[in-house]
């Protein structure tokens, strides 16, 4: 038994080596407090640094000015847990950079110049909890299908963003939201705010606060607080068709006229055929009667 022992005991050691090394593998610019820490908070990063440990669960990456996040990043760290990327200057983020994130819980994007969350950004992000999208000035776009996948999500916050208009379907696929921040956007009194302000009002208990969500009217652009609104004051758009319904009416429209004109070519056909062979019996019946 022995022999086997002293046999195993390099073996034993490499891998206590490689293991050990995994967690204390800390890059120079950060630090690491424990073994699944890594805490590169204000270094004035422009990327993300290389030799992360493979086994982190904490990444820290605040008051940088990291740029991109490559599209790959998550790939190795299957581990991760919490991500904090807040006041970065990330403008934009790859299609399936989150994808592969399958259990993180905390991430934070807040504070960024990001423009648009495209559909599908962030996969299969199932785990997710809390989703930090505030103070990104910038952004105007959230795509239908952006939080498609996130069904553990309680926390979303989109507040102090430039969005106009959010579809209220992207809220949709959210059964487990609880908290939802949208205070400080300048949001338009329009016939596309309109849903949203119906879903707002049943959800209301989802929302912090109703103070700070403000619309602007569309024709002198004053801001009115979403408290003083009302169904009422969307009655007009109750009546008013969407892009969807003006392109339905259009090619019914089309179709229509094109059954017309292909009913009368074939009635103008059949009352033409019928004609000639009125025509053809006469004659027949005077050359019979010759």
């Amino acid at each position: 038994m022995l022999p086997c022992i002293n046999w195993l005991q390099p073996f034993l050691a490499l891998i206590s080596s490689t293991l050990l090394t995994r967690g204390h593998n800390c890059p120079s610019s950060c630090l690491c407090p424990d073994h699944h820490t890594v805490d590169c908070t204000s270094q004035g990063l422009t990327k993300v640094p290389d030799s992360i440990p493979l086994d982190v669960r904490r990444l820290l990456l605040s008051n940088n000015w990291i740029h991109w996040i490559p599209s790959d990043f998550l790939v190795l760290y299957s581990d991760l847990v919490y991500l904090d990327l807040r006041n970065n200057s990330l403008s934009k983020l790859e299609p399936g950079t989150l994808s592969t994130a399958s259990r993180l819980v905390f991430l934070d994007l807040g504070s960024n110049n990001l423009t648009e969350i495209s559909s599908e950004t962030f996969g299969e992000s199932r785990s997710l909890i809390k989703l930090r999208l505030g103070n990104n000035p910038y952004l105007s776009m959230v795509g239908r299908d952006a939080f498609t996948g996130l069904t553990s999500l309680r926390e979303l916050e989109l507040e102090w963003n430039g969005l106009t208009v959010l579809d209220v379907r992207v809220l949709e696929p959210l059964p487990s939201l609880r908290m939802l921040r949208l205070e400080g956007n300048p949001w338009l009194c329009n016939c596309h705010f309109a849903k949203l302000f119906i879903w707002l009002k049943e959800n209301q208990h989802k929302l912090p606060t109703m103070e700070g969500i403000e619309c602007s009217l569309p024709l002198d652009g004053r801001r009115v607080p979403l408290s003083l609104l009302s169904e009422d004051s969307f009655r007009e758009c109750h009546g008013a068709l969407t892009l969807t319904d003006y392109l339905i009416v259009i090619f019914s429209g089309i179709s229509v006229s094109v059954a017309a004109i292909m009913a009368s070519f074939f009635l103008a056909s059949t009352v033409h055929c019928f004609q000639r062979l009125s025509k053809g019996s006469k004659g027949d019946e005077e050359e019979g009667n010759d």
